[in-house]
């Protein structure tokens, strides 16, 4: 992590000259353009076949992962969803008691896991004590009422041997928080849950 801003955007731009990573923006509405999104470039992709065991991507193989997540209509989501557990990472930088042991992608969450939804876990330790949780990232986009929907399908996980994690609801504001703890409130045989806005250090509610 880096605590300057400048002292960032040399360093991402020696890994994209290396090929480690590659990046693309879109246009701002009104004139200008938007922020730079990072992702592997084509010898990002070679490293991580290798590490995987797989075989080595071409190079057309990495350019069309690059213009598929750049044309991906969910980009906004998964972006919320890596700032939490970014936020995380930068918080055990500077608290050395704390480590985030286990980060898992939607993708990797759900082909563990086929009955939920979850769009990312992780495993968080505070010195001797380590939590998991479920993350369900909200961008502000779904109704509330299918928000709720999904603790349905966490609740039965602990009585088919699954981890009984609570899952924690990541809302885009205060006001949602809200809303959501009413719609929640007295229902029972629900999955364990928390709640907290954006505004909120991930590290507080992990």
């Amino acid at each position: 992590m880096f605590h300057a801003h400048r002292t960032c955007q040399i360093r991402l731009g020696e890994l994209a000259a290396l090929g480690l990573l590659d990046r693309f923006r879109f246009a701002r509405d009104g004139g200008g353009s938007q922020p730079w999104h990072w992702t592997l470039g084509h010898n990002g992709h070679r490293f991580q076949a290798a590490a995987d065991n797989q075989p080595e991507p071409t190079v057309r193989a990495s350019q069309r992962r690059v213009q598929r997540m750049s044309a991906n209509p969910h980009l906004t989501h998964l972006l919320t969803t890596n700032e939490f557990f970014v936020r995380l990472t930068a918080h055990t930088r500077q608290h050395s008691a704390t480590r985030l042991d286990r980060w898992w992608s939607e993708a990797t969450t759900t082909k563990r896991f086929r009955t939920i939804t979850a769009d990312g876990h992780g495993l968080w330790s505070v010195a001797d004590t380590t939590a998991g949780f479920w993350l369900e990232a909200d961008t502000g986009t779904e109704p509330l009422g299918r928000v709720v929907a999904k603790l349905d399908r966490y609740a039965p996980l602990p009585r088919r041997g699954g981890p009984g994690y609570p899952v924690l609801f990541w809302l885009r504001s205060q006001q949602r928080d809200e809303h959501l703890h009413r719609l929640l409130r007295g229902r029972r045989g629900d999955a364990p849950f928390a709640t907290a806005t954006h505004a909120t250090d991930p590290a507080a509610v992990a």
